[in-house]
């Protein structure tokens, strides 16, 4: 089959199970992200076949749009969120994203080493266990219309501080897999290039669109607006990977510049049909990515549920103790919100695999703990939010 040819029937195959797996999750009651990751599963390699290994590898034109998927609701994310709401929960936020990346990593790495990892390698194993998925708890609070509650606002931007850490360490276990020191003077320069990135966009971003905001609607096509903010987020996700950041950070800054012109409401109209579109992929493409051969062996079972239960409760203690300002339930609502790893997990077992750390055994455990945390956390944060839909929100 030709190339081009053989890309559309992918595209087609992913793009209709994505809908009947969505369909079928919220039939049961679940949020539609469920039933998408886990067609990716049915669908994907190590199941039915349809998607092939080489259709999802890193660079291929099917990884490509799951990444401007996710991009995009990343940026529909930051359309929803006004810089003034993260400020009033600037202090929680930083708690739970701090506490969200001590707690795993001491528990991740304590556990690796108790399995016969070196200290090196252990600390590349629970780096693993640290970063939030921002598009797959975004996708929920979305579908629940519940970005602008309190505890929402606190998630997202307990993220991006979740992110800019996690890359941080990322960065420290890698420099020590070589067997070299790590060098303390070029790790704050990079948290300090991160933070700085993080808070000129956030902050100077905003205070220009507020004043000058009104240059959007200058051309004369009716979607110069939502075209001119595509190419910033486009921009600022580039950028953000410059930093030494996720992609997804960058579009989510760009939302919330984009959240301050007259036209965020027709904004938020008009990518409707974009994110209806391209961000089944990414969750799809997600789910195909595991191998469930692997776990035909029983001791691979054991280690995947300890891995999981591990990663949950992590990083529920973690984001429940820097949100008791919050109450106890909402504290929990935030502790459940941090626990998806998704693609970040992934990515990282991804290097640990090139990099010859992990077997292909802990490999697929990893992913699949990535992958497991991402479809568990959904339905049990749909349930939470619709349960506390009626309590006042904090002051």
């Amino acid at each position: 089959m030709h190339e081009a040819a053989a890309i559309l029937l992918a595209l087609f195959v992913i793009f209709v199970a994505a809908q009947v797996g969505a369909e079928i999750a919220q039939r049961l009651k679940l949020p539609g992200v469920v039933g998408e990751i886990v067609a990716g599963c049915v669908i994907g390699p190590s199941a039915l076949g349809w998607i092939k290994v080489e259709d999802i590898a890193t660079g291929t034109p099917l990884d490509v749009l799951a990444e401007i998927g996710v991009v995009l609701l990343l940026f529909a994310v930051g359309l929803e969120t006004r810089l003034d709401d993260l400020k009033k929960v600037g202090r929680t936020a930083f708690l739970v994203g701090v506490l969200g990346v001590i707690v795993p990593f001491v528990l991740g790495v304590l556990w690796a080493h108790g399995n016969g990892f070196v200290w090196t390698k252990s600390l590349f194993v629970a780096a693993a266990f640290v970063a939030t998925s921002a598009g797959i708890t975004a996708r929920v609070l979305q579908e629940l219309n519940a970005l602008q509650r309190i505890e929402s606002r606190v998630i997202l931007g307990a993220a991006v501080i979740d992110d800019i850490l996690a890359m941080l360490l990322l960065g420290v276990v890698t420099s020590l897999q070589g067997g070299g020191g790590v060098q303390l003077g070029s790790l704050v320069f990079v948290l300090l290039q991160a933070v700085a990135f993080v808070a000129i966009i956030g902050w100077v971003g905003t205070s220009v669109m507020r004043r000058q905001g009104h240059w959007i609607e200058r051309p004369v096509n009716p979607l110069s607006a939502l075209s001119i903010t595509l190419a910033i987020c486009l921009g600022l996700a580039f950028l953000s990977t410059e930093f030494g950041l996720a992609a997804i950070i960058g579009a989510f800054l760009a939302g919330m510049i984009a959240s301050e012109t007259r036209n965020r409401e027709q904004l938020e109209h008009q990518t409707r049909p974009l994110l209806a579109f391209l961000t089944p992929f990414f969750f799809v493409i997600t789910g195909a990515k595991i191998d469930v051969h692997v776990f035909a062996d029983a001791s691979a079972l054991w280690m995947l549920l300890v891995v999981t239960v591990i990663a949950v409760v992590a990083k529920l203690v973690g984001g429940f103790l820097g949100a008791l300002s919050l109450g106890r339930r909402g504290a929990t609502i935030v502790g459940v919100g941090m626990v998806p790893r998704g693609e970040v997990g992934v990515v990282i077992a991804s290097l640990g695999l090139v990099g010859g750390v992990f077997s292909d055994r802990t490999y697929a455990v990893i992913v699949a703990m990535s992958l497991l945390t991402s479809v568990i956390t959904p339905p049990v944060l749909a349930v939470l939010m619709k349960r506390d839909a009626s309590r006042p929100e904090p002051a």
